[in-house]
Order: structure tokens, then sequence, then C-alpha cells
């Protein structure tokens, strides 16, 4: 008896030739395309919205935002790791339909929109604790008895939750700095 034995790598394959077939109806991708065709990006503040008449045609902005929204789920900041999961990466492949822009174009798309970036991911992040789509994990204790811990450091007020949306924006601005800087 020999080994388990793979594939013939030259051997034709009879896979599924349409994309769509690899992403089942529930995955994430399907979300974020959904949540950004319904966003008008010109009034949320992203630059080139609209195709200029000359020269080469750049990318939508609608498709790099998926690209970006896609990352901050799956913790891929780097615009280096972006690029190589448009080239290997089945859901990426599918959300870009196939597009595959260089670092240095996602890089540049992440400077350029700063600010609308912002209140997008605010936007989709409400959106989907709305939803129940994530946070909020299940925590299954079997007998257990567990102390609650309701100090003036664990609650949150509206004002305690203003302040803590104002200091991650603040950290978002520099995480973003640093960021550019390090794809510079």
């Amino acid at each position: 008896m020999t080994h388990i034995q793979g594939i013939c790598r030259p051997q034709t394959l009879l896979l599924p030739a349409c994309v769509d077939d690899y992403v089942g109806p529930d995955n994430v991708v399907r979300f974020i395309e959904a949540f950004v065709d319904s966003l008008d990006l010109s009034t949320a503040g992203f630059f080139r919205t609209l195709p200029k008449a000359t020269g080469r045609p750049g990318y939508d902005p609608s498709d790099l935002l998926k690209l970006y929204i896609y990352g901050y789920l799956n913790r891929v900041r780097s615009s280096r790791r972006l690029e190589a999961e448009t080239h290997r990466n089945l859901e990426v492949i599918w959300l870009m339909r196939q597009l595959q822009p260089d670092f240095k174009t996602i890089a540049d798309f992440r400077r350029g929109n700063k600010t609308a970036f912002r209140q997008v991911f605010r936007e989709f992040v409400v959106l989907c604790r709305s939803l129940d789509l994530f946070g909020r994990e299940l925590i299954a204790v079997d007998e257990t008895r567990l102390k609650a811990v309701n100090s003036g450091q664990r609650n949150f007020t509206k004002a305690k939750l203003a302040k803590a949306m104002a200091e991650s924006d603040e950290r978002y601005a520099q995480k973003l700095v640093t960021l550019d800087q390090a794809a510079a």
C-alpha cells in the first residue's frame, strides 16, 4: 500500500468556472458588497468618485473601500498584504471581481480618503452591531460562579462612550499616519 497521493499538477480539473460558486450565500463578503453599494461615496467624502474623461481609468473607490473593509474585518492592515490577498484569496477575488490593484494604489487611496474612512467605518460598525453580526460572542460557563465587576472603569455612560469614541478616532488617525509612513 502507498501513501495518499495528491493530484497531478498539470491535470485539467473540472472545477466550477464561476468564482461565485466558491463564495457561499451567507459569506461576509456579500454583506460588505451590499453595504458599500448602498453608500453614496461622493457625499461620504471620497475622492475621484466620478471618473476623469482623459487618461488611464482608475479603480472605482467603492472597490477599494470593499477591500479595506474586508481587511478591517480580517485584521489585514498592510497595503502589501491586501494586494497579496487580491491574488490568492477567493473571497477577495470575488469581492474585487478579479481586480488586482498594487499596494501603492491601495495605500494612496487610504491616504487620500482618511476623513471619509472614519465615518464609513463608524457606520459599518453601528450597522453590524444593530444586526448582531459581530462582537458580543456567546460564552458558555458550566456551573461556575463569577464575581461581577462593575467598577467606575468598567461601566459606560453616554459621556464616557463619547470620550472613548473620540480617543478611538485619535488612535485611528495616529495608526493611519504610521501606516502611511511605512508604505512610503
